[in-house]
């Protein structure tokens, strides 16, 4: 899928957004009344299905990949802050915390694009926004028993700065954590961004969204079913892909899971 994605110019068939109503809805190749030139069919623009799942791969894997980028440096400042420094730091962070997650995902999706407007940067912001509180929480959690640890006092009774102790011997215990949990989201942030892209708050048409062809083609599941069907599998493949390499990363990174 990232190969897919990085190199669509090169590897997809067609113009993902160039239509042609002479050759509206024809099925697969493998279907009676399907041609080579459009492999998986097209959709009710005529539009060839194949290249826009390709370019689809885009969009899911930006989504996914910065935002969780930019929510995971957020999550682990903020959890480090919180868990180290504790006091009124960790009170405040907690509090909004809180009331992050006392928010409805979709009331604050609908609020906030229906300021800015759909698009690409505005589900960026969306997602990254609610996704934080993940990384806070853990990275919190980990950092209250390691502040306390042997190797943490030592390097405090020697005159260590909280800077050093946080960047040289805090940090590097909790990254693995960070790492995993970091894979996992971007699977969650893809159904995410599908699920807004469903209901027409994702990208802008004619940029390809799986979501956006996924809903375009519900209607038309009992005449040509492969318009809701080949995104649909591409978005539960590609999750399915990313939540077992986050699986793997878990199994190599954590030393109590070795038998």
């Amino acid at each position: 899928m990232v190969a897919a994605g990085t190199l669509a110019p090169a590897v997809a068939p067609l113009d993902p957004v160039e239509q042609s109503v002479i050759d509206r809805l024809a099925p697969p190749f493998f279907m009676e009344g399907g041609t080579r030139e459009h492999l998986l069919g097209t959709d009710h623009l005529g539009r060839d299905v194949l290249s826009r799942l390709i370019y689809g791969a885009r969009v899911a894997l930006i989504v996914g990949v910065t935002t969780v980028t930019v929510s995971g440096l957020v999550g682990l400042g903020i959890g480090l802050v919180a868990g180290y420094f504790g006091g009124w730091a960790d009170t405040a962070f907690m509090r909004l915390l809180d009331i992050q997650l006392s928010m409805p995902f979709m009331l604050l999706a609908l609020t906030i694009i229906g300021i800015l407007g759909p698009s690409l940067r505005n589900i960026v912001i969306v997602l990254a926004l609610t996704g934080w509180v993940v990384y806070a929480r853990i990275v919190r959690a980990e950092i209250l028993s390691l502040r306390t640890r042997e190797f943490v006092v030592a390097c405090r009774s020697l005159g260590g700065s909280n800077a050093r102790i946080i960047v040289q011997h805090l940090l590097p215990n909790v990254r693995s954590s960070v790492l995993v949990v970091s894979t996992i989201e971007v699977a969650r942030m893809m159904l995410l961004e599908s699920a807004l892209s469903f209901l027409g708050l994702g990208v802008r048409p004619p940029t390809p969204s799986w979501g956006a062809m996924l809903a375009d083609g519900r209607i038309y599941l009992a005449s040509a079913w492969w318009l809701p069907t080949l995104p649909g599998l591409a978005i539960s493949v590609t999750v399915l892909a990313v939540n077992t390499v986050g699986d793997g990363l878990r199994d190599y990174l954590d030393p109590e899971l070795e038998v």
